[in-house]
C-alpha cells in the first residue's frame, strides 16, 4: 500500500498546489486570496503527511477523508470535481490492487511454509 497509495496522494498534492492559482482566478466563490491559499496548502500538507503514514491502520481512512475534502472543493472550483474524481478512482484502485498483492504475498508465503523450509529446494 505504501508505494501505490503514497504515489497517488503525492501526485494529488502536486496537482492541488498547482490548482491554487486557478482557484484564486477562476473560483466561483469570491473571497480573499488567502482563503484559497490556506485551504490549498492545508490540503497539500495533509496529503503529504498521509502519504507518509498510509501503512498505518488509520492511513486509508484518512486518505478517504481527504478524497471527500478534495471533491468538496469543487464548490469553489468546479474543475476540482473532475480532478477529485480521477484521484478518488486512483485511490480506490491503489487500495484494491495493494490488497490483491498482499493477499498473493501471503498465499505465496504459506506455500513456501508448507515445503521443507528451503526455498532453493522448493523452487527446483
Amino acid at each position: 500500500m505504501r508505494v501505490l497509495g503514497g504515489s497517488v496522494l503525492a501526485f494529488e498534492a502536486i496537482v492541488v498546489i498547482l490548482l491554487i492559482p486557478v482557484a484564486i482566478t477562476v473560483g466561483t466563490v469570491s473571497g480573499p486570496p488567502w482563503v484559497f491559499i490556506s485551504v490549498g496548502i492545508t490540503l497539500v500538507i495533509a496529503l503529504i503527511l498521509t502519504a507518509g503514514f498510509v501503512t498505518r491502520p488509520w492511513g486509508i481512512t484518512v486518505g478517504w477523508i481527504l478524497q471527500v475534502l478534495i471533491l468538496a472543493t469543487s464548490v469553489l472550483v468546479p474543475a476540482m470535481l473532475i480532478v477529485g474524481g480521477i484521484f478518488t478512482l486512483l485511490w480506490a484502485l491503489a487500495i484494491r490492487w495493494s490488497r490483491k498483492v498482499e493477499a498473493m504475498k501471503s498465499e505465496q508465503g504459506k506455500e513456501l511454509g508448507n515445503g521443507s523450509g528451503d526455498p532453493e529446494e522448493s523452487a527446483g
